[in-house]
């Protein structure tokens, strides 16, 4: 009885107690929100409603009245910035910086912002400076990384690889990649100006970071090729087929041009025959066809045409199969085989594209880096038709 009692005797006290602390948090609460501008919680609902610009206004209103909040300068910057209104972000986060009473954090974060001010208005020197600057402080992968997109912007691929070097955990795939191309650019630079030596290192370097380096090979053999040596030169490209197969097709001309100067055009023509049935593809098929027309007629290059179509069905093939059709038609069929190939020719338009892998960017021509998110080797070399086709 007297443990009940106690009981009944302890419950009010409890609820008077957990009272007194509520009303402690509530007035500790109540506080703080009055010590802030009224303007800079109309600000933050208007970005809770997404209402960007009446969130710019609300806060430049509250900076106003306080000018001490230094996190509410940083989020107007940041709006400034998204807004594309560059230079009013520069001179806020510039503003900041130049303030005494900044801790050393603070300032770097500062100076952070800054940089990608620069860097969205397109002043590459600026960013480069700020981003330097803050090399070897807590941004200094956030650093590194932006410096990283400026030098690959500029083309300065020999700082771009002493950045990618820098980068924690540079060791990886990725980096291997990336830095490989990087190398890669360096030597197709050092060949067009007929520094050879320089560009036989540089594909070394390339091939020792990376040796499924597709684009190394194939520059490698360039650079034989264009000192006649042939033999050199194919065994290069040969070499794609064990790295990746699916570039043949970027090599194909290289190799029957180099099999059509040593007098061996035939051994050229068999090998590329043997890579369409292993790996199908309608740009190795176009280059095939180029050649079979060339050597053995229209009559050979229609039938190796039809042949691949009946494989593999698809536009492109008819599209091609019906230029080889015209080449052997007479007066009459001629005319209607015209007709019927400007139909075709006209839906095919939209499919003979490469296709970035990453972003999804669509172009008429192959490239190593995508124009449109910067990734490397993300352009597979086969047209956005082929990826529909079932093995």
């Amino acid at each position: 009885m007297e443990f009940e009692l106690w009981w009944l005797l302890a419950f009010p006290l409890f609820f008077v107690l957990g009272w007194l602390a509520a009303r402690i948090d509530i007035k500790h609460v109540v506080k703080e929100s009055r010590a802030l501008p009224r303007t800079y919680l109309t600000g933050l609902n208007f970005l809770l409603n997404e209402q960007p610009d009446k969130a710019i206004d609300a806060f430049i209103e509250a900076v106003k009245i306080d000018n001490q909040t230094v996190e509410l300068h940083f989020a107007l910057g940041s709006l400034f910035r998204r807004r594309g209104e560059t230079d009013r972000a520069i001179r806020m986060h510039q503003n900041l910086i130049d303030r005494e009473d900044l801790s050393d954090e603070q300032r770097q974060h500062a100076l952070s912002e800054l940089g990608l001010d620069f860097l969205k208005a397109g002043l590459l020197d600026r960013a480069e400076a700020v981003f330097v600057k803050l090399r070897g402080t807590r941004f200094n992968e956030f650093a590194l990384n932006n410096l990283l997109d400026i030098y690959q912007q500029e083309k300065d691929w020999k700082k771009a690889i002493e950045i990618a070097e820098a980068l924690p955990h540079h060791e990886g795939v990725l980096w291997e990649k990336e830095v490989a191309n990087f190398h890669c650019e360096l030597a197709a630079a050092a060949m067009a100006n007929s520094r050879f030596d320089e560009a036989m290192e540089g594909l070394g370097r390339a091939l020792a970071l990376n040796r499924k380096s597709v684009r190394a090979n194939m520059l490698m053999g360039d650079l034989c090729a264009s000192r006649d040596d042939d033999r050199a030169a194919l065994e290069a490209w040969k070499m794609v087929e064990k790295q990746n197969p699916i570039y043949l097709a970027l090599v194909a001309e290289r190799i029957m041009d180099a099999y059509r100067r040593l007098g061996e055009l035939e051994q050229g023509i068999q090998l590329l025959r043997s890579y369409l049935d292993k790996y199908p593809s309608l740009d190795l098929l176009d280059a095939l066809f180029q050649w079979e027309l060339q050597k053995e007629g229209p009559q050979v290059a229609y039938q190796l045409v039809r042949d691949e179509l009946r494989r593999n069905p698809t536009l492109l093939g008819l599209d091609k199969l019906l230029e080889a059709a015209l080449l052997t038609a007479s007066a009459e069929q001629r005319t209607d085989i015209e007709l019927v190939k400007s139909l075709v020719h006209g839906h095919t338009r939209r499919v003979a594209r490469y296709r970035c892998d990453t972003c999804g960017f669509k172009a008429r021509q192959f490239y190593w880096r995508c124009p449109a998110c910067g990734g490397w080797e993300t352009y597979p070399p086969k047209r956005t038709e082929e990826f529909d086709l079932v093995p």
